[in-house]
């Protein structure tokens, strides 16, 4: 039996379902510590399970997201939904022309397609793309599902009939032929096109490692294998090289098969030969430099006799006519035949996860020097912008709103068809984002016309394929009273988080548009999709709700408000009453510049959602609003460049949850007082003392508190008392923390601070009878208050004032999002109810400061989270709900914090990501002044002055370009960046440093001494590379793949050859698939009881239905595999934990990025599973790779570098290099003393380690002296009767004999020389076995033996306990249960 510390929390017996959705959030302390973007159960579960009010009866548009929803009562009826999906396949023959008729597994849902997919990829019968499938000859129809084809069954075969060719068909051909010839070839990858990405897996593992696996076993067990690292891999190496982050792959040195295959200049046919049936010709050099025309002609491909000044069409002799142009080739040319050929098996020996394109485009920030080929479909997608034929869809261009409305609109009342609808949204979406993106870099290069012309470039406005384009600047002074092109700029990502909430909640009948944010060469173009109409009307007669002039007009419309009213729960928007320039008041449910407009198609669109969450005050001063004293003493509110700042979704939840725990806690304890009033006929006092002593001694100052407050709290007070009550349970917990401003103040708690992270649990611990009066507060909260009785109805009043409830009957927060907005006036009769809203956003602006940066702080602290780049770091954030703005306060929460040194990684990312993101807010106006042609000029000069240590970086201005400049002086370039002007050139490293801590003080109130980088890695220990690795992703920059020499004071690091692309960063909404998710998380809880066997099969069925929506490639699917893997390997299966980890190595190279932190976790479990299956090499180059790309990610000072040590050195001990072994070890030792404390277990672990390697050594001084700093640990840490103190100490006996053997032998050597009788010292080299199990301990997995009578007992135990649970009585310790695993020792 096992217990898993990874992807789920520890079981925790007594605890609320919230609850339980936090702790689970953190994950274990294993590895997902980089913590996926919405995946492994953190990215959700920790937003999406709040209860937003009426406990029990949640609405229907709610429960889609909610986590805990349906746990179990909905889950069995999903299974059997599914059951119905999960047809099982069934075999048919398929006859190709030419080759032997072959078996094809296929499942009923398939459409015939997917055959014609799988046949297009399969090695013999890649090169046909023009065909039919025909049953008894009849012609099957390729959008048929198989199970709807009469006659198809079991057995069944089917034919492939080559069909005549259209000039489409050719065209597709010719397509397809370029692409099994360049399917070897990563400069697609490299390009950032067509969806491929980079993966370097098969080069460390050679090849698929199931084969090699069971090849390898064969020798003798101890290969001899070369353990040295490389240099830069040792501990404590300084350099940090980037050209092994992308090692050559052998493979990629492509075979030639053709020289030159390009469209003919004789195209298009003229019309006499058009009759004749000609559709295209072709030219084409093969190998053997033979150079001959083609004809693509109706029936097929044949040589003809022109050349190249020559049209002469007749076909030549012999003419070869063949249906596919590969065999027409290969009969010309041998060398085609024979490189063709071994291409293909290449081809489909790569793993398809290699090959697979994935939803979205991923970039890579470093490229070799490719060398540029002649391919004839690139440049005509280049030419023909790709509009005529793309995606294959009849009508030329593609109505994206259309398409995007319509999916949204598709039946959703079952498992199948939401699967469906999911599918179709998902694929549209991610279209509908790679079009976008096409046509955001092509305005931007200039190469589509404006629809307003004449106006100033920056005022420009484009349509390119039904997408329209808008740039992010302030345009008509439209946001001036908001902060100009600040506002601008951030409006439009602000309106895509917007869309983000609305598409999530769902409400059928709201429509949003298709919106994606791309920034690109300094510009932000928003794209969206059209509204059917719009553009006929002018703006103010279609707007039928909401304000197109921030509030000054507003229109409302009742058809709206009930739409939005169904969105206002989910996303806690309070409907309310605004004045407009009538002085009418108008009742809207959403912010003002929330527009509401019918399209000509009759959909109710709402657009302009930048207000969507309420302002943050913290970074929006308003005259005559003070803050809280804690906002206040942080240096709050402070000024920012615009005032759209506005606090997360993530913020809102979880203030709105903490809130809800305080309701609860409230509630419960005014019940127990009235139940203590009953029971007492007495009077007050003595009732009290009586309650504690027969609710178990609750202490009597809080039921006082309580009671007194219960008391004072008239319905006529005011705010002010009504935070009395608040305070009660507050107060208890702070005062049991030591609390530092006295006795605390009813007002300060009242802003919603949380004292301690640990809020909620000592309350409940301390007051035994609180469970039942919690319940007993839950079911009443749980009615709409008509059937309370008055007693109750009061305490739930009070509750409701204390916490700001809407409701006076039910918990209820909801925030106003237009108070504060300038411009927008509210009527007198609601001036108590915005009173009431400024006080709780002023609450929700300081919970952010006094509760959720220390929230994460503490878990920086204790690990649970580990950021380890920009990356991770933001998203740590956001989970919480911190914006970026805030990370100047972070930096300095974590510098005044006594735990500074163990904060040391966590504050040195930050450092980096500051500095990088002020060099992007400078980059950004840098790159607006270039024009194109001096572009990597210009992006080779920032990157000096940023980076390299030459101090008088000269940009290069190549003289013939100012000639040409001056010439060209009287055309106006009309491309939006195009300025004459050089002035960009002028730019000194000194003034963008000094430019860097201008921005850090004015962006993020952060003071930065610094006037140079050396200044800044001297000062703070950063890393050229990180720092490097940072910008490029951030700004887009590609630069060529070779060791930059940074530290040069007499050359600068880079010259404009080094910049080799600039790509678009692109931001979009991310489509969920909802049932899957479900499933994974049902899975995960499964597993976290114990029940191994049935999580594992719901997270198999979760992979089923993550792949049905999101095809194969998706970063939840990578979490899903890692989880089965993990599981796999638990149960005992390492070859398919070993399958299941490859794939998700793949897909996070491919998804996330070739070094991107998830993508260094994965390769660390990969290693694990492959010592466990005996591949020792392999775990040594794959630990080698992680540990590479995290020295270049964050360098070697960070926790997690402990981990990845500790592997290595235990492989290395495993394979008796034991001074390389000691390298890595105490590496590890030093690390986790740093961030653990030198008290840890973790630490006393490594000290065991690296006693183990010197005992192997024979060392067996230092091997005591290492066991006992362990021991000590462990006897201090767990006492003297715990097991592994007891482990340890044995051990200590045992080195303490060898050593006096030893000495022993010594002593007799040198008394007689070399005739002494030597006992022979037993030197053991570690078992593998024993190696295993202290890998599986130091990455959280612990195998405890069980007996199969055990695991029954186990199980029984288990579910007496869910039972227990349920009925709320669980009260017994933790101890009694093996599940809670004491044990879990080395995982601290």
């Amino acid at each position: 039996m096992v217990s898993k510390t990874d992807d789920i929390p520890a079981s925790v017996p007594d605890c609320n379902p919230v609850d339980l959705q936090r702790d689970g959030a953190q994950e274990g302390t294993g590895t997902s510590k980089g913590c996926l973007k919405e995946s492994c159960g953190c990215g959700h579960s920790a937003g999406t399970a709040m209860v937003n009010g009426d406990g029990a009866h949640t609405e229907e548009g709610e429960s889609k997201q909610d986590g805990n929803s349906e746990a179990d009562g909905g889950e069995d009826s999903n299974e059997q939904e599914v059951i119905v999906i999960q047809d099982t396949g069934f075999t048919v023959k398929i006859q190709a022309p030419g080759t032997e008729p072959f078996d094809l597994q296929v499942s009923p849902q398939e459409m015939v397609q997917e055959i014609h997919q799988v046949l297009m990829d399969r090695e013999d019968t890649c090169h046909r793309t023009c065909f039919s499938l025909q049953l008894d000859g009849n012609v099957l129809d390729n959008f048929a599902e198989l199970k709807s084809i009469e006659g198809l069954q079991e057995g069944s075969l089917l034919k492939v009939v080559e069909e005549p060719y259209t000039v489409r068909e050719a065209r597709i051909h010719v397509r397809h032929i370029r692409d099994l010839l360049k399917s070897l070839d990563p400069s697609d990858a490299y390009n950032g096109v067509d969806c491929n990405s980079l993966s370097f897996l098969s080069i460390f593992t050679d090849g698929d490692l199931g084969d090699s696996g069971k090849r390898k076993k064969k020798g003798t067990e101890l290969e001899q294998i070369d353990c040295t690292p490389p240099e830069h891999i040792l501990p404590g190496s300084k350099e940090r090289p980037l050209v092994p982050l992308q090692p050559q792959n052998k493979d990629w040195k492509p075979m030639q098969c053709l020289k030159v295959l390009t469209m003919s200049g004789w195209n298009p046919p003229p019309g006499n030969r058009k009759m004749h049936g000609d559709l295209m010709y072709l030219y084409i050099v093969t190998v053997e430099e033979r150079h001959v025309s083609v004809t693509a002609s109706t029936r097929g491909f044949y040589l003809n006799q022109s050349t190249t000044y020559t049209f002469s069409p007749k076909p030549a002799n012999p003419s070869f006519l063949s249906h596919s142009l590969v065999e027409l080739l290969s009969q010309i040319s041998p060398a085609f035949k024979k490189n063709f050929t071994s291409l293909q098996k290449k081809r489909v020996q790569r793993h398809p996860f290699e090959r697979i394109a994935t939803p979205f485009q991923v970039y890579s920030w470093t490229a070799p020097q490719v060398d540029h080929a002649m391919d004839c479909v690139r440049a005509e997608d280049a030419y023909t912008s790709r509009l005529g034929y793309e995606e294959h869809i009849p009508g030329q261009t593609r109505d994206w709103n259309e398409e995007l409305q319509t999916t949204r609109e598709l039946p959703r009342k079952n498992l199948p068809e939401r699967l469906l609808r999911e599918r179709a949204i998902f694929k549209v979406h991610s279209d509908f984002a790679a079009a976008a993106t096409r046509g955001a870099m092509a305005v931007i290069d200039g190469n589509v016309m404006a629809i307003n012309p004449g106006e100033e470039t920056r005022m420009q406005m484009f349509i390119w394929n039904n997408i329209f384009f808008s740039l992010g600047f302030d345009v008509r002074d439209h946001y001036r009273e908001l902060g100009g092109d600040a506002a601008a700029h951030a409006a439009p990502t602000n309106d895509l988080n917007g869309v983000r909430a609305y598409g999530a909640v769902d409400v059928e009948g709201l429509y949003t548009l298709g919106t994606v944010v791309v920034d690109y060469r300094g510009y932000r173009v928003t794209a969206q999709s059209i509204i059917p109409g719009i553009l006929e009307r002018e703006q103010e007669q279609s707007v039928i709700y909401g304000s197109i002039d921030f509030g000054k007009t507003v229109v409302s419309h009742g058809k709206y408000l009930e739409l939005l009213d169904k969105t206002s729960r989910p996303l806690k928007v309070q409907q309310h009453k605004v004045l407009n320039e009538k002085e009418e008041s108008v009742e809207l449910c959403s912010s003002v510049e929330c527009k509401g407009i019918i399209g000509n198609d009759g959909r109710h669109y709402i657009l302009d959602l930048l207000r969507t969450f309420p302002p943050d005050l913290n970074f929006l001063p308003v005259d005559g609003e003070e803050l809280s004293a804690e906002s206040q003493r942080q240096g709050f509110p402070r000024q920012h460049r615009h005032r759209l700042a506005c606090l997360r979704q993530e913020l809102i939840e979880a203030f709105v949850e903490h809130r809800y725990l305080l309701f609860m806690k409230m509630a419960a304890i005014q019940l127990m007082q009235q139940k203590a009033n009953k029971d007492s006929s007495k009077t007050d006092v003595p009732a009290i003392t009586e309650t504690s002593a027969t609710d178990g001694g609750v202490d009597s100052t809080q039921t006082t508190a309580a009671q007194a407050s219960a008391d004072s709290t008239d319905p006529t007070d005011n705010n002010s008392t009504s935070a009395a009550p608040q305070m009660a349970p507050e107060s208890e917990e702070s005062s049991s923390k030591p609390t530092t401003n006295g006795p605390v103040d009813p007002t300060g708690t009242q802003n919603g601070e949380c004292r301690s992270p640990l809020e909620g649990k000592e309350l409940e611990e301390s007051i035994p009878g609180l469970a039942q009066a919690k319940e007993l507060a839950e079911t009443l909260v749980s009615e709409d208050g008509s059937g309370m009785d008055p007693k109750s109805r009061e305490v739930v009043l009070n509750a409701c004032r204390a916490v700001g409830s809407i409701s006076n009957t039910s918990f209820d927060i909801r925030f106003n999002p237009d108070i504060f907005s300038p411009g927008v006036r509210f009527p007198d009769d609601t001036l108590e109810d915005v009173q009431k809203q400024k006080q709780l956003l002023k609450d929700a602006a300081a919970f952010l400061v006094t509760c959720q940066i220390p929230s994460l702080v503490k878990d920086c602290l204790d690990h649970s989270t580990l950021p380890m780049d920009g990356a991770t770091l933001t998203e740590a954030l956001h989970q919480r709900g911190i914006n970026v703005r805030y990370l100047g306060t972070v930096l300095e929460f974590v510098d005044k914090t006594p735990a500074k040194a163990q904060l040391e990684h966590f504050y040195r990312i930050g450092i980096v990501e500051l500095i990088t993101r002020c060099a992007k807010h400078i980059f950004r106006t840098y790159l607006q002044g270039v024009e194109l042609s001096a572009l990597s000029a210009a992006v080779s000069h920032f990157l000096n002055c940023f980076l390299s240590s030459f101090p008088d970086a000269v940009a290069h201005l190549p003289p013939d370009e100012l000639v040409s400049r001056r010439k060209s002086r009287k055309r106006r370039n009309r491309v939006p960046g195009g300025g004459d002007n050089t002035a960009w050139a002028s730019l000194t490293p000194s003034e963008l440093w000094k430019n860097i801590a201008t921005e850090a003080q004015s962006y993020y109130h952060f003071k930065m001494q610094c006037e140079s980088v050396d200044q800044v890695v001297e000062k703070y220990g950063l890393q050229k590379t990180t720092l490097l690795r940072e910008i490029s992703v951030k700004t887009g920059i590609q630069i060529l793949l070779k060791e930059y020499n940074f530290d040069s004071r007499h050359k600068p690091a880079f010259t404009e050859e080094d910049i080799l692309n600039i790509f678009p960063v692109v931001k979009h909404v991310n489509p969920k698939a909802s049932d899957a998710f479900h499933f994974f998380q049902s899975g995960q809880a499964k597993v976290q009881q114990g029940f191994l066997k049935e999580g594992c099969e719901l997270i198999n069925e979760a992979l089923n239905l993550f792949n049905n929506v999101y095809g194969a490639m998706h970063v939840e699917i990578c979490a899903c595999l890692r989880l089965l893997a993990r599981l796999n390997y638990i149960m005992g299966d390492h070859p398919e934990a070993l399958s299941n980890q490859q794939k998700a190595v793949l897909m996070s190279e491919r998804v996330l990025g070739i070094e991107h932190p998830n993508t260094i976790q994965e390769y660390m479990h990969l290693a694990l599973y492959c010592f466990a299956n005996g591949q020792l090499s392999t775990a040594l180059k794959l630990l080698y790779r992680a540990r590479y790309l995290m020295l270049l990610v964050c360098g070697e000072d960070h926790p997690e570098m402990a981990l990845i040590d500790s592997n290595i050195g235990l492989v290395l001990h495993g394979v008796m290099e034991y001074d390389l072994s000691l390298r890595f070890l105490e590496n590890a030792l030093t690390v986790n003393t740093k961030y653990h404390g030198a008290r840890s277990l973790k630490v006393a672990l490594s000290h065991h380690l690296v006693a183990r390697v010197y005992e192997s050594k024979a060392e067996f001084r230092s091997a005591l002296q290492h066991e006992k700093e362990g021991y000590t640990i462990y006897k201090n840490q767990m006492g003297e009767a715990h097991e592994k103190t007891k482990e340890s100490s044995e051990y200590l006996k045992y080195l303490t004999q060898q050593a006096v053997a030893l000495q022993r032998t010594m002593n007799e050597i040198y008394k007689n020389g070399s005739n002494a009788s030597i006992m022979p010292l037993k030197f053991t080299a570690p078992s593998m076995a024993s190696i295993l199990e202290q890998l599986n301990i130091i990455n959280g997995i612990i195998f405890i033996p069980l007996s199969q009578k055990d695991l029954e007992n186990l199980k029984a135990e288990v579910q007496r306990r869910q039972q227990l649970q349920e009925l709320g009585k669980s009260e017994e310790p933790a101890e009694s249960s093996p599940l809670e695993l004491e044990d879990k020792i080395p995982v601290d």
